[in-house]
């Protein structure tokens, strides 16, 4: 796991990571605490798709591929499942970080919109992790899988970053609805009980366990 983190974790993409989450609580600005959820999952979503991208491809281009080549399928398959989990860990730790680093930097008020008794500040931030990590996970592992099929990190990214401009988008809320991928950011603050928006969510662990399951076909066939 050691050497996975060291080949996952190299320091010029912790720097670039860390710097967007702290540049973006500086400059997007909010008012409550219950908008933090919504200034950073779009804006996580682009930082995983471009952190986890290069998370195969960066054995082709180092020409450890030709190394690899020689390991048992399962061996590569779990190195690549171990780098992937090492980078969601550490995007998760930063997106909980940067939900902190929001009321340091602003002070946003904890009373206003949609506040009721089950509405209570730990109670946002506990669904904030868990509609985060869903989105860190999806976005994450679908470029690495277009990554790996196309052997190419930027169509990895751009075929991602498509997807992202088509649902994270006015037009993506009104035809998807609570079945967006992003429908955590588009939810109505105003009825914040209202879990229809897990809908969303349910479609992207379905995605993202269908893509994590046949990661290792393509690897296979893609070497």
């Amino acid at each position: 796991m050691i050497r996975e983190m060291k080949i996952s974790l190299p320091v010029q993409k912790l720097a670039y990571a860390i710097f967007f989450v702290v540049i973006l609580s500086l400059v997007r600005g909010v008012t409550y605490s219950v908008e933090i959820g919504i200034a950073l999952e779009a804006p996580m979503a682009i930082l995983a798709l471009t952190f986890c991208a290069d998370t195969y491809t960066q054995e082709i281009v180092s020409r450890r591929s030709e190394v690899q080549r020689l390991y048992p399928m399962k061996k590569r398959v779990r190195a690549v499942y171990r780098r992937i989990l090492v980078q969601e860990l550490f995007l998760l730790a930063l997106a909980i970080g940067g939900y902190g680093l929001f009321f340091l930097f602003q002070n946003p008020g904890t009373a206003g919109m949609g506040q009721d008794g089950l509405d209570s500040e730990m109670c946002r931030f506990l669904i904030y992790v868990a509609a985060i990590a869903v989105t860190l996970l999806f976005w994450g592992i679908l470029s690495t899988l277009l990554a790996c099929l196309f052997r190419n990190m930027w169509i990895g990214i751009g075929g991602c970053l498509l997807l992202w401009v088509l649902t994270n988008s006015s037009m993506g809320d009104r035809y998807l609805g609570r079945w967006n991928l992003f429908s955590y950011t588009y939810r109505s603050l105003e009825n914040s009980g209202d879990p229809g928006w897990i809908c969303g969510k349910i479609v992207c662990i379905c995605i993202a366990v269908t893509a994590a399951a046949v990661l290792p076909e393509i690897i296979e066939k893609r070497g």
